[in-house]
Parts: C-alpha cells; structure tokens; sequence
C-alpha cells in the first residue's frame, strides 16, 4: 500500500515528496493536469526556501539556474524615474548562507524538484486525477476519475485554491476576493529592451512591467487589464499585450511575440479553517491564499511541506506519535495569518502608489522579505530551560563546524538530512552528546572564535536540540542529557 498519496505536483506537493522519500516513505504523486505547468508563474525563492532546498541536495542546481541580483528600473507615465535593488550589497554571513532572494521562473524550480525526486524513485503521474475519497482509522481510500482505487495511509492535499480535497472534506476558506481581474499575466519574448532588470511602469493608467528571466528569451509580463467600451476587461492575447506595451511605455519599438501561459490574477485571501482532517492533511495554496504583494506564495508553500515533512516521517517510522501531526496546523496556521496581512497591506501600498513618480513593487515589500525571522516560539515543541535572545521555535543560524575528522564545514552541512542534532557547546557538554538514539546526531562545538556562540546567543557551556527543519526544538544548560532525552521520549 502507498503509504503517503500527495495531490498536486506544484513545488509545495514536490517539496513533501522529496522530504517523505529521502526517509524511506512509500509517497505517491498524483496531478491532474495532463502535462507539466509551462508558465513561469511564480519567480522568486527567498532565503529560507534556499536553505530548505539546499537540505534536501538542490543547491548547486538552483544557483546555476536563476539570479541573485536584479535591479527594478522604475518608470512613471512612460519617463524613467529611477532604479534600485531590494538585496543590493547583501553577501553571505556566518549564520545566514543565502541573503538574497534567487530569480527563477517556478518552472524551473518543479523541474529541479521532479529531478530530484526521480533520484529517490519517484515520479510524478499526470493525467491522474482525485474524485473522492473516504477514510477511516486505519488509512484512507482515493477513487480516481478514470475509475481506478488505491489505498494509502495519508492524503495531503497541495492542489492550489480550488482544492478539490478540500471541498470534499467541507473545511471552509474564510476570506474574501474580487471576482474580477485586477492583473493581466503571460510569458513573452521581448524585442528592444534591457534584459538586466525588472522593467516597472507605473501611472495615472495602471501598471505595466515585464521581468526577465536568467538564460532564457521569455519574460514575464504582469500588467493592469485593457478594458473595452463598457469597462470590461479584455481577455489576455498577445495583441492585447501590445497595446498595453505601446499604452504605458510609449515606445513604438517594444516588440512582444510569442505569448504563453495567458492569465489572469484576482485578488483572493483565504485561510482553510482547519489544516487537517483525520489522515488527510492541507498545504500551500489549498490552506492559503493571499496577495503577490513580497513574492511569498511559493515560498509559504514550500515551508508549509518543509514543516510537515519530518513529522509526517516521523509518526510513519515509528519515531513519534500521530499527535505530532496536530503541531502542522499549530505552527503554520499562524504564518499563513501573518502572511494574509503583510501581503495584503503590501498590495493596498502598490495600488495607492500607482499614480506617485518612483513607485514600484518595493511599495509592497513585506516585514520580512528573507523567511529567516519566523519561527514558532509559541508552538507545544519549543523548550527553553535557558535565557537567551535565541529561543526554542527560532530558525538554528548556520556556522562554523568543523566535520567529525577535523576537516571545515558548517553547521548546515550536519543538519542536512532528517535527524535531530545535539550541539554542545564547550567541553562540559560532552558527557550529553553520547549514547544518543539514532535519530539524533551529537556536534560538538569548541568555536574557539565565538562567532557561532554569539549566533546563538550562548554565553557559557549549553546544549541546543535541532529539529530535522532546523528550527531550535530544545535549549538546556550543559548538564540537561535528560532534558534532551525526555524531550525525544514526549514525542512518542
């Protein structure tokens, strides 16, 4: 029997797929749509989801994929204003390995994931959609539209906004949208224009922008709806395209062709009420939706499958209880509320800076561009027995760590994987990092120059339990071996 079915091949359903295999899980992949999304749709990783899927082997990939740095050159009623860039000067630190966002269509990002997810055995199955299902105590039963069944022990659903799974269970997405387009969306090639930023016109007409992509002729184009004769708007197409082109830059030599991908984007912001049900658990856009207002929805996704991941392992290895599943929704319930707000006050910040000389996208930028300053400090798995800026639920900064011979590394070169890791920090810790279960790998940590204490705000001898997300599950002063160990034994 498949042990995990997931629904929905997007990068948030990719993610977990990854993440479930790597640990031996049984994970099947099912998506409805008959081929693989062409469009570019999303266009930006944001440091967390860099160090998510550097975990899980994609680092080198990724790099050599997208782009680290790209200016937004502003214009205003078709004039030049000016030109920034949002992550101008950022260079990796000791603790933060990724400061800058990476540019890259979300095409590339699923390819990357399938690929890597066929290194583990797995492939996606297009052309296979979910109708029904029931489940029970002991596992839960998918009847597909073409009339076939099979039997898995959990369902997760990552089918987008209109989740069919979620619909089946009746769990309500509060919020409200627009039911018209405020965005018109599609992939083109553009003739006559600098492919070395992301081009924003802004005026008293609405917007216009086109973002290029590393290595490739097609752009982006995302742009305010043409309306007809009765202030409708007009169906994107590649004549369409144009007019809006010659309208807002009033440059008779911009030449679009081959436009793809065409839609249309209408603001929504929903929150599933609840993320589980039984054996049948929600995530990225299912559970959430919300504004494009700091590039999140991608990310929020992947961090959602980050999350459930390990636990969803865990209970399935025998390493923790099922009611390690009820810390998903504890956890990100609460992002996925941060996120609504953020993006939608970021949106409300474009839309009434359109008509203002020098407005662009960074009108919308969110508290936390990076994904690095969340953590669940108020989550039933984050212990502190110590004082300290860092706190259980916190992201674990990365550092110096040298390797078990001696040879340099860093500390999210001993993280990568699925385990638990014990830092201990000076040389009374050393009696606790011994005779430790298996799940839990013991780093010792002399950091004769201070600088990963200082990361972690540890001023004497400490431990600092990691969870397999790298989240701080646990700190506790040297002596604390049977904290750590009743910490592992509670989630069983």
């Amino acid at each position: 029997m498949t042990t995990v079915v997931i629904v929905g091949a997007g990068p948030t359903g990719l993610t977990l797929a990854c993440g479930l295999a790597r640990q031996g899980v049984a994970v099947r992949v099912i998506e409805r749509a008959a081929e693989f999304h062409r469009g570019s749709r999303g266009k930006t990783l944001n440091p967390r989801s860099l160090e998510v899927l550097a975990d899980l082997g994609l680092r080198e990939r990724l790099v050599a994929a997208g782009r680290t740095h790209l200016p937004f050159r502003k214009y205003f009623a078709g004039e030049f204003v000016n030109e920034t860039e949002p992550f101008a000067g950022a260079s990796p630190s000791g603790d933060v390995p990724y400061p800058a966002s990476l540019w890259l269509p979300q095409t590339r990002v699923e390819r990357l994931l399938r690929e890597r997810l066929a290194e583990f055995g797995v492939t996606v199955e297009l052309a296979t959609e979910l109708v029904d299902f029931t489940q029970n105590g002991a596992g839960v039963e998918i009847r597909l539209a073409d009339g076939g069944r099979f039997s898995a022990e959990y369902l997760v659903a990552c089918d987008g906004g209109r989740s069919t799974v979620r619909k089946l269970l009746g769990i309500p997405f509060v919020g409200d949208g627009d039911p018209e387009p405020v965005m018109v969306c599609g992939d083109v090639e553009v003739e006559g224009l600098d492919p070395g930023a992301w081009h924003q016109w802004f005026g008293p007409q609405g917007v216009f922008m086109l973002c290029p992509f590393e290595g490739s002729r097609r752009w982006q184009l995302q742009a305010s709806p043409e309306t007809d004769a009765d202030g409708r708007a007009v169906a994107p197409s590649l004549e369409s395209f144009q007019r809006l082109a010659a309208l807002h830059t009033g440059r008779p030599d911009l030449r679009l062709t081959d436009a793809t991908w065409l839609s249309t984007w209408r603001v929504n912001v929903r929150v599933a009420e609840r993320y589980r049900q039984g054996r049948v658990l929600l995530a990225g856009d299912c559970a959430h939706v919300h504004p494009t207002a700091g590039g999140l929805g991608m990310n929020t996704g992947i961090q959602d499958a980050w999350n459930l991941a390990w636990k969803l392992g865990y209970v399935l290895r025998g390493l923790a209880a099922p009611a390690l599943l009820d810390t998903y929704q504890e956890e990100r319930l609460p992002i996925a509320a941060w996120t609504l707000d953020v993006t939608t006050a970021g949106m409300t910040a474009v839309t009434e800076g359109i008509g203002t000389p020098g407005i662009g996208v960074e009108a919308g930028r969110v508290g936390d561009l990076t994904g690095l300053s969340l953590g669940y400090r108020w989550s039933r798995l984050a212990t502190d027995r110590l004082d300290g800026p860092l706190r259980a639920g916190d992201r674990a900064p990365d550092g110096v760590c040298p390797g078990p011979d001696g040879e340099p590394g860093r500390l999210f070169d001993r993280f990568a994987g699925d385990h638990f890791t014990l830092l201990g920090f000076g040389p009374s810790t050393r009696p606790a990092l011994t005779e430790l279960p298996g799940h839990v790998r013991p780093v010792p940590l002399d950091d004769p120059d201070g600088d990963t204490r200082r990361a972690y705000g540890i001023t004497g001898d400490a431990l600092v339990l990691v969870r397999p997300d790298h989240h701080i599950a646990l700190t506790a002063p040297a002596t604390g071996r049977e904290d750590v160990l009743g910490y592992l034994a509670a989630l069983r």
